[in-house]
């Protein structure tokens, strides 16, 4: 059971393996320690630092609970540099990515669909890492990295909804799972955001079972699910404040349905509705026309793949079932307030690739 620890138990706050073990009221025995399990996270440029942080805390916790070097981590940059985070927050490394072992898992952190740009040696690095044996992760968009060292064909994986679109343009053939983390045998994967520590809380219950994995969680404030591992997202009709099975089940086909648009008359055959039954509900329940309701959800992916890839306004156009470029254009502008293309030219401008 949770109990207070006592000052007899105090253990020095770096343990020999060199795992941080810092001091905790609280406690929770664990077995005896066979091996220190080894960390390290890959800060690439514009990295999520909520992710990064979260994925490291329940490492921290377990080592402070069991006052046992449970696990160990250690902070890598491509050049051993600092690196700056999208918050702008710049994060110290402890030491270039070359010095990382093979029985360290490598895990790549960045935040948006360009992965950090990583250098042709850091993917590479990370090929052969896994190559030899290793086991590597993303967190947030880190399966950037990954599909780019050529590690996930075949692979079940995932990151951050918000670049599920703009992803699967880059890599048609890599679909990503829409669960918040992903274990396929070396390959650990997640969404980013408190996802991550989903997945290190994980790892915690393969390593020392269900009772101390949620008292971690606990300390986390988080909830333990025993092991679940949901969707990333709200569920549709939590995000549409209805209960309505067929709005629900009309709004996915929509979902589903962005490159080549459902008519009407084909969404109200497949749920069973009429047209106008359709249209009363969406009035109804939304406030706004079915087919209103559909451009802006095909626009909402386009505003992500504006901002986050190098395809052509046609390209994206084309991607988000508009046939006229200067249509998608002029309904993206009444939609966003500008058109596609000041994002588009701003994004270039700055130099950064997708």
């Amino acid at each position: 059971m949770l109990r207070q620890d006592d000052t007899a138990k105090v253990a020095k706050m770096l343990d020999m393996s060199g795992a941080l073990v810092p001091l905790g009221a609280a406690y929770y025995p664990v077995g005896d320690v066979q091996k220190t399990k080894s960390y390290a996270f890959l800060l690439l440029k514009d990295f999520t630092l909520l992710a990064f942080s979260a994925a490291i805390e329940p490492f921290r916790i377990a080592n402070q609970l069991s006052q046992k070097p449970l696990y160990r981590w250690c902070v890598v940059s491509e050049d051993g540099r600092p690196v700056r985070s999208s918050s702008g927050v710049e994060i110290a490394a402890d030491a270039a990515l070359a010095s990382v072992d093979r029985d360290t898992v490598l895990f790549a952190c960045s935040g948006n669909l360009a992965g950090g740009n990583p250098a042709k040696s850091t993917l590479a690095f990370l090929h052969r890492h896994f190559r030899t044996g290793g086991m590597v992760g993303g967190i947030c968009t880190g399966a950037v990295s990954l599909a780019q060292a050529g590690l996930l064909e075949g692979r079940t994986f995932t990151l951050h909804w918000e670049c599920h679109p703009g992803f699967v343009e880059l890599f048609p053939n890599l679909p990503p799972s829409k669960r918040r983390f992903e274990v396929d045998n070396r390959i650990l994967t997640c969404g980013g955001g408190a996802a991550a520590a989903d997945m290190a809380i994980s790892i915690i219950r393969k390593d020392h079972g269900d009772a101390f994995a949620s008292v971690v969680a606990d300390m986390c404030l988080l909830r333990d699910d025993a092991g679940a591992n949901l969707g990333q997202r709200t569920s549709i009709g939590a995000a549409l404040h209805t209960r309505n099975p067929g709005l629900i089940e009309i709004v996915k086909l929509m979902t589903d349905n962005v490159e080549t648009p459902l008519s009407m008359a084909d969404l109200a055959e497949k749920v069973g509705y009429t047209k106008r039954h359709i249209e009363r509900q969406f009035q109804r329940c939304l406030g706004v026309t079915p087919a209103r309701f559909y451009q802006n959800l095909r626009l909402d992916v386009a505003r992500g793949l504006v901002t986050e890839t190098n395809m052509t306004l046609f390209e994206i156009a084309a991607a988000c079932g508009f046939n006229s470029k200067s249509y998608f254009a002029k309904t993206f502008a009444r939609r966003f307030g500008h058109p596609p293309s000041r994002v588009h030219h701003r994004r270039r401008a700055s130099g950064e690739k997708a």
